[in-house]
């Protein structure tokens, strides 16, 4: 595998945010294309794609379709003039090479001749041509004039019906088409573009590109599609920075490296072990564990949905059991505390007999109640970061531009309007994985820590929030101008600007692993151990002193 002093570097830039937290280790193919231009966030893209470039520099570039096109021509260019073949040819050594041009150079100049041999681009035709008559097709074995045979550079003959059959077949089968060889089976001889361009119907072309286009993509381990459903633009990913959060075109924000949705500050096995909690069938069984007991027949378990201890199985158990000793109906009366009361649970609890079921229900209670005290935060910021990119969208399509007609104030001043939402949506997101964060975290004085910068952030996002969503209302609904309008402006810039600053000390935090409190508890430690050492050598002194007189 190579390592990452192989890796395409990033240009040095600076960023909005800090560094990203890097989620993970992963290794990368060497790739030789022109270096794209790792910048600023193209000028010509609509608004709504600022969620998306929210920080200002970045290590990645977002490819659309004819990017993608252009560096494949570009890179079979390169090879066709280096190693003075075509570019069909050099196009058939770059797909078997994964788009790697210095894994072709290399592999070329190294041994030539056992290249061609392996990808099939022969020198020569190894069936003799006859100089005269009729050829016979090797598919079909009708007899054609040698016009009307096509071949590739082995010479094995086909008549164009078969080939266009045979090329038919093999891209309907898939990507695979892309390794396409000659109808003889013993023949390792490639098919080039050239004859999917001369042979194959309109349909199967447009298949071929397809699936041409996307190799780049899929057999380059620096690139990616972007996962949003309906998307088709790519991620070209200037490895070496740490940064694995990335933001495409089309305002979906996901992690590079797991491609799951953007999770900073939160690593990609912990977003992993979250996401499979959510999904995973251990949440019902604790409901189950906490919230109900098993039929002491039948064994299925029973939820208590009324005050009554009578239980009832249903059929066709129909088992008539206590809720809170499990022994049957039968055996309760009036000397058992009445039918609401069974004191003889009481007693058997003092004996021990249900300690072991009442600790495995209670633990269960308690895990629940933990996981759900997370999840519903965790989802909330989530909904809450839906609502705010919805009144984003809203404020730059509708109410942007009746604003500035009201206050009489250029669209380009209420810029900062829109920063607070973009901070907004970002802080949200943040927000949402320190729940999940914290889920994980079970060191007690970092949860001390972890849960005061935690707080101390979502009270300045609140605060932010709901100055951009109320206060904001009196002036879009005004009839006129308001001179209170310069101080709200001063009053979101400044709440913007604390909000950022809250997040990024909580990024800080997290990504450093909370060591603050490591620092802080050795601190206090070595002062307290001083500050025994000085008593006890006080002591002595004073002992000694009392001695001598």
């Amino acid at each position: 595998m190579d390592s990452e002093d192989d890796m395409l570097d990033a240009h040095e830039m600076e960023s909005v945010d800090d560094d990203f937290y890097s989620g993970g280790t992963d290794d990368y193919n060497d790739s030789d294309e022109d270096e794209p231009d790792y910048g600023f966030v193209e000028e010509d893209v609509d608004d709504s794609t600022m969620i998306a470039s929210h920080r200002s520099k970045i290590n990645y570039a977002v490819l659309k379709e004819e990017d993608i096109r252009r560096h494949q021509k570009e890179d079979m260019g390169r090879v066709s003039m280096v190693l003075s073949i075509s570019e069909v040819e050099a196009s058939i050594l770059l797909l078997h090479y994964h788009w790697s041009v210095s894994k072709v150079h290399d592999e070329w100049f190294a041994d030539e001749e056992r290249v061609r041999r392996t990808v099939g681009i022969l020198e020569g035709p190894v069936v003799p041509t006859p100089d005269g008559g009729e050829l016979t097709c090797g598919i079909c074995f009708e007899s054609f004039p040698p016009e009307d045979i096509v071949s590739v550079s082995c010479g094995h003959p086909f008549c164009p019906t078969c080939w266009t059959g045979y090329i038919s077949t093999t891209i309907n089968d898939g990507p695979g088409c892309l390794m396409l060889k000659c109808p003889d089976p013993s023949c390792p001889a490639a098919v080039g573009q050239d004859m999917i361009k001369k042979l194959a119907s309109e349909e199967d072309k447009n298949k071929f590109y397809r699936y041409f286009l996307r190799s780049y993509i899929e057999d380059n381990r620096k690139m990616k599609w972007c996962p949003a459903p309906g998307c088709e633009h790519a991620i070209d990913f200037a490895a070496g920075t740490g940064s694995y959060d990335v933001s495409c075109l089309c305002s979906h924000s996901f992690c590079w490296n797991c491609t799951e949705e953007a999770h900073r500050p939160v690593n990609c096995d912990t977003v992993a072990q979250w996401i499979l909690k959510n999904s995973a069938e251990s949440e019902n069984m604790n409901w189950i564990l906490a919230n109900s007991k098993p039929c002491p027949r039948c064994k299925r378990p029973i939820e208590k949905n009324h005050g009554c201890m009578h239980m009832t199985c249903t059929p066709p158990c129909k088992h008539e059991f206590c809720w809170l000793c499990l022994n049957p109906w039968t055996d309760h009366g009036e000397r058992t505390g009445g039918f609401y009361a069974c004191n003889r649970y009481e007693a058997a609890k003092q004996e021990g007999l249900y300690d072991e079921a009442e600790r495995r229900r209670e633990m269960a209670k308690n895990s629940l109640e933990r996981y759900t005290h997370y999840y519903e935060r965790w989802a909330s910021n989530q909904t809450s970061r839906q609502k705010a990119m919805g009144d984003l969208q809203k404020m730059q399509l509708e109410k942007l531009e009746k604003l500035s007609d009201t206050q009489c104030t250029p669209e380009s001043q209420l810029r900062f309007i829109t920063d607070a939402w973009l901070q907004i949506i970002e802080c949200r997101r943040v927000l949402k994985w320190t729940y999940a964060y914290g889920y994980y975290l079970p060191d007690h004085a970092k949860k001390q820590f972890f849960e005061y910068l935690q707080g101390e952030a979502e009270s300045g996002l609140e605060r932010l929030h709901k100055c951009v969503e109320k206060e904001l209302e009196v002036f879009q609904n005004a009839e006129g101008p308001s001179e209170d309008f310069n101080q709200f402006r001063t009053k979101l810039t400044g709440l913007t600007s604390i909000t950022k600053t809250y997040f990024e000390n909580l990024v800080k935090a997290l990504e450093n692993g909370l060591t603050d409190v490591d620092s802080q508890a050795a601190t206090s430690k070595s002062t307290n151990s001083k500050s025994s050492s000085k008593t006890k050598g006080g002591g002595k002194v004073k002992g000694s002193s009392k001695n001598g007189n």
